[in-house]
């Protein structure tokens, strides 16, 4: 046993022993279903703490020939694969991880030599009764070991994307990094099996790649690999009950990543969380921010400065919640050649700032914990009226819960000036600038556009989440250069409420208009009357009478006993609460009766 030649299984012996380990063996049914044919080559790329490492090691575990493993996959779900006994521990393991090397050294012949220099090493000590022709030479050394043994070998390479990362710019390193692979690699009778894993798909020069002939399943074309690298929402959910979790709270923490694996059976859809953060939340019991401990939002910052092509516009409605269009094809697997915005948000994607939604062909930003990078990012640079927007959010949704209908259009109107760098002709992207504006209301809700409700389509509808169901739903009515009030008519009129007919007692109607002559947004809110539901009014009531401040001095003399009187008689509340907060009648009486 070397340190790169078969090398154990003491890294996968500690996923296991890790408290929360995702049996993913069934990817080794898919490794072995290609070992000794034209499709042995293999690349996965993944974002940072996708689980890429720990198939690497699990994969180096099974296939080693240098230790017994079967009692590591005995109780997993390889272990009933028909495949499994027949390659278990059958082959001489290679594992390299390329940041290794690329840390030991400075420069790329260096690192090449370096990494030749050790592979031999474990090769020529491990078969030391073979007469080399050249023993500086790694792949004359395989070819010969190969000759005498007839014995194939599997080669794992971990972070094999490293270079590019680190020497972006260094093109002719990059070059011969991969006609070093394709060498080492490409028509040996050596190669069993050779599996690369990284953040980048393998680079494109020109119209061919130097490494052709890998079969690849990146983010945007993951294959019948999505499963295998991060966890399922059923994993998540078990993980849920089992530490007594939010299932809820997780998906819109870390949920979002949506793959699609093409079938000749149909499609498959796979929603995919980040394992590192999930794992965090779990073992600490607490959501928060834990995947960018390993990406900051400094590097994101680079490539959202490049305003390449409308690329901000573009960052800010998928900030606000939409998805834009974006064309990978152009993209060359590197972090430097841009041609078009398009390239930008391609890379955000391998790099799981963005998910891609490869039958739409549309990215958008997959959850919450992501999202808080972006306005991290935007918090350090010129873009001061979209952070601004999202720090006002929040008295926004105060003012919406309140009914304040002046407030919430004002507010809109600030977003409106503030957002100067989207470009603001059309419905569109008055719902953008009206979801951006509610940026805090994410905390609470689900935010659905153009729901299909009664006769037509609401254009924004927040379905309180289940941790926040004193929360009323709402339906947003939005009109370009009419009115507002027409607006929320028409909620009524085609009975938009009616998919939220749960709520109703509940529900908020608000229409909101753009002036395109005044330049200014106005709004209207109601209320969903229901006469069976007074809870719905006594959340109201509530609401408006804590956002007065004319009434606030009165609302702890009056809030329990005449609110308690109310759940019986809403005639009797109307006439006691004159005495008290006659400002407060005056709303209730035109918002909501």
């Amino acid at each position: 046993m070397g340190s790169y030649l078969n090398p154990g299984s003491k890294g996968f012996q500690e996923s296991l022993n890790s408290e929360i380990y995702m049996d993913k063996t069934g990817l080794i049914e898919k490794t072995n279903a290609v070992l000794n044919t034209r499709q042995k080559f293999l690349c996965v790329s993944r974002p940072r703490r996708f689980g890429k490492s720990m198939a690497a090691d699990m994969l180096a575990a099974y296939y080693d020939r240098g230790e017994d493993s079967s009692s590591l996959f005995a109780s997993l779900k390889i272990s009933g694969a028909a495949s499994y006994h027949v390659h278990l521990n059958q082959y001489d393991v290679i594992k390299v991880n390329m940041q290794e090397f690329l840390s030991m050294t400075h420069d790329m012949d260096d690192m090449l030599a370096m990494l030749q220099k050790y592979l031999v090493f474990d090769l020529v000590e491990h078969f030391g009764d073979i007469r080399f022709r050249d023993e500086n030479n790694l792949i004359q050394v395989m070819k010969d070991i190969y000759a005498k043994t007839k014995r194939s070998f599997v080669i794992l390479i971990d972070e094999w994307d490293c270079l590019f990362r680190e020497y972006q710019q260094d093109q002719n390193a990059q070059k011969k990094y991969l006609d070093f692979l394709r060498a080492w690699l490409k028509d040996k009778d050596y190669v069993a099996l050779a599996y690369m894993t990284g953040i980048l798909p393998i680079k494109k020069y020109g119209s061919h790649s130097a490494l052709n002939m890998f079969t690849e399943y990146s983010m945007t074309d993951p294959g019948d690999m999505a499963e295998y690298f991060g966890f399922t929402e059923q994993e998540v959910s078990d993980l849920c009950k089992k530490y007594q979790m939010s299932f809820d709270e997780a998906k819109q923490w870390y949920d979002g990543y949506d793959l699609i694996a093409h079938h000749q059976s149909g499609d498959r859809y796979y929603s995919m969380y980040s394992p590192k953060s999930v794992v965090e939340a779990m073992l600490r019991h607490k959501f928060g921010t834990y995947w960018n401990q390993t990406e900051t939002y400094e590097a994101l910052k680079i490539y959202i400065q490049m305003d390449m092509d409308g690329l901000q516009d573009s960052v800010v409605r998928m900030l606000a919640g939409e998805s834009v269009s974006i064309n990978i094809g152009t993209f060359s697997n590197d972090m430097t050649t841009f041609a078009t915005k398009d390239d930008i948000l391609t890379l955000l994607v391998h790099l799981g700032y963005l998910t891609y939604d490869s039958i739409r062909e549309t990215a958008a930003i997959p959850n919450k914990e992501v999202s808080q990078e972006y306005v991290n990012a935007i918090s350090t640079m010129n873009w001061h009226g979209v952070a601004d927007s999202v720090e006002s959010s929040r008295k926004l949704l105060e003012a919406l819960w309140a009914m304040d209908a002046d407030t919430v259009a004002s507010g809109i109107d600030k977003a409106h000036e503030e957002m100067s760098i989207l470009q603001y002709n059309d419905e569109n992207s008055l719902s953008c600038t009206v979801n951006l504006a509610f940026y805090f209301a994410r905390e609470y809700y689900t935010m659905i556009r153009e729901l299909p409700s009664g006769k037509g389509f609401a254009d924004i509808c927040m379905i309180p989440r289940k941790t926040h169901l004193d929360k009323p739903a709402v339906v947003i009515e939005l009109k370009w250069d009419k009115s507002a009030a027409g607006a929320l008519n028409q909620i009524k009129e085609k009975n938009y409420g009616s998919a939220l007919k749960d709520y109703q007692g509940n529900l908020l109607l608000v229409g909101i208009n753009y002036d395109r002559v005044t330049k200014k947004h106005e709004c209207v809110i109601g209320w969903h009357r229901n006469s069976s539901n007074r809870m719905g009014f006594l959340f109201a009531a509530m609401q408006v009478l804590n956002s007065c401040e004319k009434c606030k001095p009165e609302y702890k003399y009056i809030k329990m006993p005449v609110l308690r009187f109310f759940m019986r008689s809403e005639l009797f509340f109307a006439a006691v609460i004159p005495t008290s907060a006659p400002c407060f009648l005056k709303v209730v009486v035109e918002r909501i009766f």
